[in-house]
């Protein structure tokens, strides 16, 4: 765990979390993804077992935000950073935007050099873009959501 701008950060591998923070992980997940934007969708994709879980609670003592990030080969060539949430209780607070600045952050300690990728909803391409992220152009659709892939060249 780590505090920055007054958020307690929590960082786990998959083995490494307890059996009730990955339960409170997939309900966030899926108040988010499944409930809220109304997608039906497998969202065990064996990715969660490679990857490093960054999330911080909110208000309530559950999930507030949450990102994965996903080593290279994972998903894509590059290290990505996916499932990116804010529960409703934390959104408008700016802690979406430290969510991502703290994800990069780590993403670049565990892969120095490398440019990181993301498949990002469509409607959420500005605020990428302002962590660094450009789109390579493809577009696609994904559970009836237009997403568009990233990338963040390396520093």
């Amino acid at each position: 765990m780590s505090e920055s701008e007054g958020i307690q950060w929590h960082w786990s591998t998959f083995d490494a979390l307890t059996p009730a923070q990955l339960y409170d992980i997939l309900r966030a997940r899926s108040q988010v993804f499944v409930v809220e934007q109304q997608c039906s969708y497998q969202d065990c994709d064996g990715a969660d077992l490679l990857s490093h879980h960054l999330w911080m609670n909110g208000p309530d003592g559950h999930v507030g935000a949450y990102v994965r990030v996903v080593p290279p080969g994972g998903k894509y060539e590059e290290p990505s950073i996916g499932r990116v949430i804010t529960a409703a209780s934390v959104r408008g607070t700016g802690v979406g935007k430290a969510l991502m600045v703290e994800a990069i952050r780590r993403t670049e300690q565990l892969y120095p050099g490398r440019p990181i990728r993301i498949g990002a909803q469509q409607y959420l391409l500005r605020f990428y873009n302002g962590f660094g992220f450009e789109s390579t152009g493809y577009d696609y659709l994904e559970d009836d959501i237009l997403h568009i892939e990233m990338l963040r060249p390396s520093k």
